[in-house]
């Protein structure tokens, strides 16, 4: 039977949001690095979530465990002031993948989240 262990993005302190910074792929910060196992069954499941606290819409772009574009890019608009927009609904991932983040505006995106994790 599997189980699961609720824990903290591995790029957060003490749960809280992870600012992002960075404009572009060069200059991405990391938001979680999934768990080393690639056997089957055993994953993390990573759960997404941002909010803008600029007056703009700003565009958000997750590298989900590469930063080669269209193969593992995330795009969403984040609208201002929305609160917590979805942006990965549980999606697994594991074998040490590592998930990052850029937005067009720099320092006014916060991503916040956790992980499922997940072992047979």
């Amino acid at each position: 039977m599997a189980t699961f262990t609720k824990k903290a993005l591995s790029g957060s302190t003490d749960g809280l949001g992870v600012k992002v910074t960075g404009t572009g792929t060069g200059s991405t910060v990391t938001l979680h690095t999934a768990t080393s196992s690639n056997t089957e069954g055993e994953y993390d499941e990573v759960w997404l979530y941002a909010c803008n606290t600029s007056t703009s819409a700003v565009k958000l772009t997750i590298e989900w465990g590469t930063a080669t574009a269209a193969d593992g890019n995330i795009e969403v608009t984040v609208q201002p002031e929305a609160g917590l927009v979805t942006l990965v609904p549980g999606l697994p991932l594991h074998n040490s993948k590592v998930v990052k983040a850029f937005a067009a505006t720099a320092d006014v995106i916060l991503v916040f989240g956790f992980v499922n994790a997940i072992s047979a």
